[in-house]
């Protein structure tokens, strides 16, 4: 017994030695006395688990209530060695967030913390590194770390932020928060203002966008806008219940709603219908998001601010796009067929949009196997002055059929002697059937040479 008990610490072989020898004589009355000793002696510094469990039969406890045990198979934590620590968390510290746990295999407190720990580590699963290493099993590397207590957390943000010691209550939901704060955020808040040149920068690059009652981006989003290869490939937007003309542009009924769109002329749109968690999420966007590998021109120095390849042109994706200097090759000037131009003084609003759209819909239909083609648009004549004294409509709104093709010519709708008729749907309808039936007036350009269109002012928005 008393050589037993100076070689605790020695070769696992005396530990097994040990272990046979209890088992076997386990029920006789020596055994209680020899292991009232080992509750008492000294030399027991450090004991392998085999062994402390094997103690914890003599008494000192039951194994399931005080040693922490993190079974791969029921929880999601990641334990980790001092020989491994740099490769799992140190070297992604430039794209990846981790926290770490501190803990004693026999400390009650870690034992309870346990359950907690593993919270975090299920929601956090993917999108931030959830680890734990023991200070029974590497005490060096604990001590190196400043850790003097467990439980404790050190939580490691993305370079350059250092890493620090986790303060609040020892509960899941706070070292929840406390991580998923850190998770980096590359979307982008997609407003009225920005939405089309979201949708048409990086053409190569699929957009996706959460429609969310929330007023900041949930912390799935943050993590899949940061994820290694969507950060290069894929662009996240967040659109907020409360911008209510682009929900009502992508006609978004219910909260949340994922939207992709991609294409050169962000031509394919996509509903996702899966369940609203990081994983089928990042299965689903990682479908289409080699699309955008090398969509990126570095500049000659290597080290400069990336460049898209083409500039963005919001009017390829707007239902009505507006007709600018920019936009008038796309949209009107170049390619077949006739211009259906609605003017405003002023911008348009989404009703008109809608009713424009609908009548595209509803012409274009009538047209499928005529060969004929109608292209939608709408202008400001209080910027596009020299576009009014063009046209000279009687009233506003109204609107323009431009035969850009051979001979620069249009006809214009006709609000009635009295100016009775106004600029809607119906008067366009009529305009409309006036044209195909071959019944409408065109009237030449002057000199066959377009106006002058007017400069704007040229706002780089931010993305």
């Amino acid at each position: 017994q008393a050589v037993l008990a100076h070689q605790l610490s020695g070769p696992k072989w005396l530990e097994v030695l040990l272990l046979t020898a209890l088992l076997r004589d386990s029920g006789r009355p020596g055994i209680h006395r020899f292991c009232t000793s080992l509750q008492t002696d000294s030399p027991m510094v450090s004991l392998s688990r085999p062994l402390a469990r094997v103690l914890l039969l003599c008494g000192l406890g039951s194994a399931q209530a005080v040693s922490v045990e993190i079974d791969a198979m029921k929880h999601d934590i990641q334990q980790i060695t001092m020989s491994n620590f740099d490769g799992v968390i140190s070297k992604f510290r430039d794209s990846a967030v981790s926290s770490l746990w501190f803990f004693k295999g026999d400390n009650k407190a870690d034992v309870s913390f346990l359950d907690e720990y593993n919270k975090v580590a299920a929601d956090l699963k993917g999108m931030a590194k959830v680890c734990a290493i023991s200070c029974t099993d590497w005490p060096l590397f604990c001590e190196k770390q400043g850790v003097k207590e467990t439980p404790a957390v050190m939580i490691y943000p993305t370079n350059p932020m250092p890493a620090f010691k986790y303060e609040g209550k020892m509960e899941s939901k706070g070292v929840l928060a406390k991580v998923a704060r850190f998770i980096p955020d590359f979307t982008t808040k997609v407003t009225k203002e920005n939405v089309d040149g979201f949708i048409t920068t990086d053409p190569t690059k699929p957009k996706v966008l959460l429609f969310s009652n929330k007023k900041t981006p949930p912390t799935i989003w943050k993590a899949l806008s940061s994820e290694t290869v969507f950060k290069r490939t894929v662009k996240f937007g967040f659109v907020s219940e409360d911008d209510t003309d682009i929900v009502q542009k992508f006609k978004v009924k219910k909260f949340p709603t994922v939207l992709m769109q991609r294409g050169s002329k962000a031509e394919i749109k996509e509903t996702y219908s899966g369940d609203m968690k990081f994983t089928p999420l990042k299965d689903w966007v990682n479908l289409h998001s080699e699309s955008g590998m090398g969509d990126k021109v570095a500049g000659a120095g290597g080290g400069k601010e990336e460049e898209s390849i083409e500039d963005a042109k919001p009017w390829l994706v707007q239902e009505v796009p507006e007709l600018t200097a920019k936009s008038q090759g796309d949209v009107c000037f170049k390619g077949e067929g006739l211009c259906v131009i609605y003017l405003k003084e002023g911008d348009i609003t989404q009703a008109e949009t809608d009713m424009l759209s609908g009548l595209s819909k509803k012409f274009t239909s009538q047209l499928s196997d005529r060969g004929a083609k109608m292209k939608w648009m709408w202008m400001n004549l209080a910027i596009e002055t020299e576009y009014k004294t063009l046209f000279e409509p009687a009233m506003l709104p109204s609107a323009v059929v431009f035969n850009p093709h051979k001979r620069l010519r249009f006809t214009k709708l006709d609000h009635g002697e009295d100016n009775e008729v106004e600029g809607d749907e119906q008067s366009l309808t009529n305009l409309l059937d006036k044209v195909l039936g071959g019944d409408a007036r065109f009237k030449m350009v002057a000199g066959q040479k377009l106006p002058g269109w007017a400069k704007r002012d040229v706002k780089k928005t931010e993305l």
